[in-house]
């Protein structure tokens, strides 16, 4: 039995701490950390007041297709292939830098989530690990874009220069009705 190292163990609760404040789901938590569950529902509560969310993570592509999700998806995979690419930088580490550069260019709106959380950021990259999607060249602006692999991509348009005939409809029409509004 290999004794435990303190600073090991420390480096650990760092690790889970960054995940945490990033909004880290707990199974995430135990993937990328070797602390145990009861450690991580600690540290958890402990950081956020309550308890960590229950439920399934994300595990459809579809979510990272659609028109919005499909533009901050494409951001993020940018930022994380840079990393990965120019900051020697690797794994978890990675996905927090990338992750939070992410926030820094789409800041949510206060008291908002961010459209795309850590957890499906991290479900992303094990989507592309596991090349179940991919990036592709539009061909109006040349930027990359997630896409599934197998799908047939010659000619592929983006979300930004094609976008759906609803998108942005529900602010227009706000934007409308607040306008016939009399102050």
């Amino acid at each position: 039995m290999g004794a435990k190292s303190v600073v090991s163990e420390g480096r650990q609760i760092s690790l889970a701490i960054d995940l945490i404040q990033l909004g880290a789901r707990l199974q995430l938590l135990e993937t990328e950390t070797t602390l145990s569950r009861e450690r991580l529902l600690k540290l958890y509560k402990e950081l956020r007041g309550v308890s960590p969310p229950k439920g399934m993570l994300p595990f459809s592509t579809d979510w990272f297709i659609t028109w919005q999700p499909n533009i901050h998806a494409s951001l993020f995979m940018s930022i994380h292939r840079y990393m990965i690419q120019h900051a020697q930088v690797s794994g978890i580490d990675a996905v927090i830098k990338a992750y939070r550069l992410y926030l820094e260019q789409m800041p949510p709106e206060p008291g908002a989530e961010p459209l795309l959380s850590l957890t499906r950021a991290w479900t992303l990259i094990r989507f592309f690990e596991s090349k179940m999607l991919t990036l592709v060249g539009c061909s109006c602006c040349k930027g990359q874009f997630v896409s599934h692999t197998f799908e047939l991509h010659s000619g592929y348009r983006c979300g930004l220069c094609h976008p759906p005939s609803r998108a942005g409809k529900k602010k227009a029409v706000a934007a409308s009705v607040a306008d016939a509004i009399p102050a």
